[in-house]
């Protein structure tokens, strides 16, 4: 793992500075490298992590990635079926060969080309999809993120999601990397959150956007003091206007940062908008390639499209995962002579990236695409909305039909406000032919907004879900 040599050099340089805080619990940079090389002894080639947040987890996990070790992170959430499954495959894909007699006690970086890590992607079967990284492609991430983000040693970083999404795991191991203290939650409250902010002298977050939105609203209404944040980052989904605003109000003095990329492509666009720059909310815009990376939109034979076509957003960097161990149907990760795509739909206008969405996500009604991210952006820029989601639902006439779930701005908000609000910004043949007044965002664990439980929601007749008069 390429954060191990510099880890070394912090316990070296700055002994008693804080490295990680969970939960308010802290090691130091010579009490992490100490734990983690206590734990080499009894860590084997492969390890699987599937724990929530906690010191200890850091310390495995540091552990589990030294000289040419690997480690799997799963979500200690999944049914226990599905984490067995995982695990026997993994014992059976494990290296060939164990540890070399240098590797067993010494905490240090392995061969930049050997693999460190098997990351788990949700796929189309029960059973995700599994594919690894080297230590090369990390490296090259971090310095790439390091330079876009601004992250420096003086910062304090908090991740309050799960260490098992790659979002939250990725922030630990950067941080370790640029010796910034980073600090997490046993599990995610938003009081708790709060605190650490006001009292840990957090100066960067690392969130999804939902979990924006209610720090900020939360905050905002308890005048929590979030003047020392001085950069978020977002990723996961675009920023709404809503949440944009309300970030804006009571973390003034942050930059807020939105990305673009995916498990097996790492970073691939991004924007930066600097405190007190003025809102551009409601577009599918997330900036332009990341340090390091370069961008075509393809069609499905790998031909270039021109500037403007939507197609398959392809990247060709040092970051690009080695590919998969299971799981690859021939479309999770496609490569066109060294350009690689997760079937992300896109375009490019000026330089700047235009997200579309998933593929998979894509609704066909009428014999028309719509992608509900298009909808939802719309949406979510009519007055009264707070927030939307937007999903395929089967129908025999049309193939799929789009609706949509509302969040309510404040009070109720009428079907007729809604469409009358979708004029000029939203094309008829895309607009939701039923929409549903929701009591809550239907999100996973993850914090990120899932339109198959609205459709479950829907479906089911559930009452988080009403249909909107």
């Amino acid at each position: 793992m390429p954060f191990l040599d510099k880890l070394q050099r912090w316990a070296d340089d700055r002994p008693d500075d804080t490295a990680v805080v969970v939960g308010g619990k802290r090691l130091n940079w010579a009490d992490l490298r100490d734990a983690a090389t206590l734990r080499l002894g009894e860590t084997a080639a492969t390890t699987i992590l599937a724990e929530p947040n906690s010191l200890d987890f850091v310390v495995a996990y540091t552990a589990a990635v030294a000289g040419e070790r690997r480690c799997a992170v799963l979500d200690p959430l999944w049914p226990h079926a599905m984490i067995d499954e995982v695990t026997g495959r993994m014992r059976q894909t494990g290296p060939a060969t164990g540890l070399h007699h240098g590797e067993r006690d010494q905490l240090s970086d392995g061969d930049p080309d050997s693999t460190f890590l098997i990351g788990l992607t949700s796929g189309t079967t029960s059973v995700p999809k599994a594919f690894t990284r080297s230590r090369r492609s990390w490296q090259v991430s971090f310095d790439a993120s390091i330079e876009f983000f601004g992250l420096t040693p003086e910062d304090r970083t908090l991740a309050p999601g799960p260490l098992a999404a790659s979002l939250n795991l990725y922030a630990l191991s950067e941080c370790l990397y640029a010796g910034a203290a980073f600090h997490t939650l046993e599990t995610f409250d938003v009081g708790d959150v709060h605190a650490a902010i006001a009292y840990d002298g957090v100066t960067r977050l690392v969130l999804v956007p939902t979990m924006l939105r209610l720090l900020s609203e939360r905050g905002l209404t308890g005048g929590v003091d979030a003047s020392g944040v001085r950069s978020i980052i977002c990723a996961g989904s675009k920023l709404d206007a809503r949440t944009l605003e309300a970030a804006r109000r009571w973390a003034p003095n942050a930059a807020i940062f939105e990305y673009y990329g995916a498990s097996e492509l790492s970073f691939v666009s991004g924007t930066r908008l600097a405190a007190g720059e003025p809102l551009d909310a409601g577009g599918t815009g997330i900036g332009q390639p990341f340090p390091g990376v370069e961008l075509k939109i393809m069609d499905d034979d790998g031909a270039e499209r021109p500037e403007g076509a939507d197609g398959n957003i392809c990247v060709r960097s040092g970051m690009v995962s080695n590919g998969y161990l299971w799981g690859d149907d021939g479309q999770a990760l496609r490569c066109f002579d060294g350009w690689y795509t997760v079937g992300d739909q896109g375009y490019v206008d000026s330089g700047v990236l235009h997200i579309l969405g998933r593929r998979s996500d894509m609704i066909i009604t009428s014999g028309r695409n719509v992608y509900p991210h298009e909808v939802e952006l719309a949406l979510t820029s009519v007055p009264g909305v707070s927030a939307a989601v937007a999903a395929g639902m089967l129908d025999e006439v049309r193939g799929q039909k789009v609706v949509a779930g509302i969040v309510p701005a404040y009070g109720s908000v009428t079907a007729t406000q809604v469409k009358t609000g979708l004029d000029g910004l939203l094309a008829r043949d895309k607009r939701p032919l039923r929409y549903f007044t929701l009591s809550e965002l239907p999100v996973t664990d993850r914090g990120k907004v899932s339109r198959q439980m609205l459709l479950d929601w829907i479906e089911n007749n559930d009452p988080r879900a009403k249909p909107l008069a």
